[in-house]
């Protein structure tokens, strides 16, 4: 059965072209690796610029084609210019991750206004705008295409301790994708989410600190890597997710469960 034909089951990713915002770090990052490890062009998109040109250079020591591209989520202007580099490089972008996101790590009563305008436009705004450009130009070339918008468990489940507002714009995330995927069904553009739980990054690494070692409250006494969402990731933006749209997958390796294990 080795020959059996499995025409929805391929990862590979040549001549596409991804936008990965957030790239200079963490999930981001990573992600930025395994598209371009299957084939994909890859724009950079972050602040840090320095990061960025690093983590180009590494990929194209390993055969890929990278482009970095300075961007703050929050300037709509800078948003526009991203795509635009990148379709001037690559050609038309037709997968798009939002994964660019911030905490708050504040009390709701306690975040100034400034910090609400800043959480709003990187995890919310920014990632609405960014999905209408892209989706502008494919619909307008006649092309299909693929956006995944990086969620969170806190979508499902917020208990207190300083990051309500991130888990209202998460939530907004899950919702703006359902939305999205209904509004450009027709167009073949398909528009799902990843909700990841707990995992090893920069931003764990500051809320690791504050609140301790948290393996002890999670059913499987670990806390997954980014690599253990790289399966997932390739599936909903390769053909093998060709019918899956409106999606919200939930990865958080049963941390939800909220249970101690006892062997």
């Amino acid at each position: 059965m080795t020959d059996y034909p499995l025409p929805n089951a391929s990862m590979d990713l040549s001549g596409r072209v991804a936008l990965v915002t957030g790239a200079s770090s963490g999930l981001g990052e990573r992600f930025a690796r395994v598209l371009a490890s299957q084939g994909a062009e890859v724009v950079l998109a972050a602040r840090r610029i320095d990061r960025l040109e690093k983590l180009a250079e590494e990929i194209e020591a390993a055969g890929g084609k990278a482009l970095t591209v300075q961007m703050d989520a929050t300037d709509a202007d800078a948003l526009v210019a991203a795509v635009d580099a990148g379709e001037q490089a690559f050609g038309t972008i037709d997968i798009l991750v939002n994964n660019a996101g911030m905490p708050d790590a504040q009390r709701a009563h306690k975040m100034s206004t400034e910090l609400v305008d800043q959480v709003l436009g990187v995890n919310l705004r920014g990632p609405w705008l960014l999905s209408c450009e892209v989706a502008r130009r494919l619909i307008d070339a006649g092309k299909p295409g693929n956006i995944v918008n990086i969620s969170s468990v806190a979508h499902y489940r917020y208990d207190g301790g300083g990051a309500a507002l991130y888990a209202v714009t998460k939530t907004a995330i899950a919702r703006m994708t359902e939305a999205l995927s209904v509004e450009w069904a027709y167009a073949g553009i398909n528009v799902n989410a990843i909700a990841p739980g707990m995992f090893v990054s920069e931003m764990t690494d500051g809320m690791f600190e504050r609140i301790g070692d948290p393996t002890e409250h999670v059913a499987r006494k670990r806390i997954p890597v980014p690599a253990q969402m790289d399966s997932t990731l390739l599936y909903l933006v390769a053909p093998s997710s060709e019918c899956v749209t409106g999606a919200i997958i939930r990865i958080d390796d049963g941390q939800s469960a909220r249970v101690l294990m006892r062997g």
